[in-house]
């Protein structure tokens, strides 16, 4: 199934850029209720960023680790949306600026009574993270912290309710998003804590000849959208709509 998603948008993409995105990540990128297709901030942004330096890009929509893997090997020109981290500063080609920021969150069971926690606060506790996502480098390597790993955020969800963790970290808007279409978890967990604030990038291969050279044009894009107010507006428009969306939604 990969293989031929992958074959159907390299036919789509012609001369473009074929960009691997994350497929369970609103309000910043998720496949789409009736086809494939990517919907979310992250496929606009870059969309149209390239169309300001005439290049034209296609999606393939996959789970995160797939996304990586396809960057890393080159059977995709990158992968949306990742953080820069220790780990994989060397293993791609970034743009200067991030797309756009998020805040990673620390979230228990409403009944906890918690407040104000930091990375500190999770020394010698069980927290919950999605596998394969990229976390600061402070936390992934405290071994101090016991970590369990899930397939997917909604996962974590699950394993916080059931007491198998004491915290789960998710990123603030999605994992807030995520709470509010759960009838489960809806009014039983909530945010507590704050590990950072991380940018976010389309991470492209150093597999591809180009990948330098499109990070410079993805950038360069990006700062045209900045000065003259395009992003902020298109911030503002798929914010708002993803959030008034999110009660009918089971992601």
């Amino acid at each position: 199934m990969l293989c031929s998603a992958l074959l159907a948008a390299e036919a789509l993409a012609g001369p473009g850029l074929l960009i691997a995105v994350e497929d369970d990540w609103p309000p910043y990128s998720a496949r789409g209720a009736v086809s494939s297709a990517p919907r979310g901030l992250a496929p606009q942004l870059v969309r149209e960023a390239f169309r300001r330096q005439g290049v034209a890009v296609s999606f393939v929509t996959v789970p995160f680790a797939r996304c990586l893997m396809l960057a890393r090997v080159g059977r995709a020109a990158g992968c949306l949306s990742v953080t820069i981290t220790d780990d994989n500063r060397e293993q791609f080609w970034w743009h200067q600026t991030p797309m756009f920021t998020e805040e990673l969150a620390i979230f228990a069971r409403a009944a906890s009574g918690d407040a104000g926690l930091g990375l500190k606060d999770l020394i010698g506790r069980r927290v919950g993270i999605t596998q394969d996502y990229t976390y600061p480098s402070a936390f992934y390597r405290d071994v101090r912290i016991m970590k369990s790993v899930a397939a997917s955020d909604e996962d974590l969800i699950r394993m916080l309710l059931a007491r198998r963790v004491d915290y789960v970290l998710m990123n603030a808007l999605p994992g807030q998003l995520r709470i509010r279409g759960n009838p489960d978890a809806a009014g039983r967990v909530r945010k507590v804590g704050s590990i950072s604030q991380d940018g976010f990038w389309l991470a492209f291969s150093k597999a591809r000849a180009q990948g330098r050279e499109s990070a410079a044009q993805l950038e360069a894009g990006l700062r045209a959208m900045r000065k003259d107010g395009s992003y902020a507006s298109m911030l503002l428009k798929v914010d708002s709509g993803m959030k008034a969306d999110a009660p009918s939604r089971t992601d």
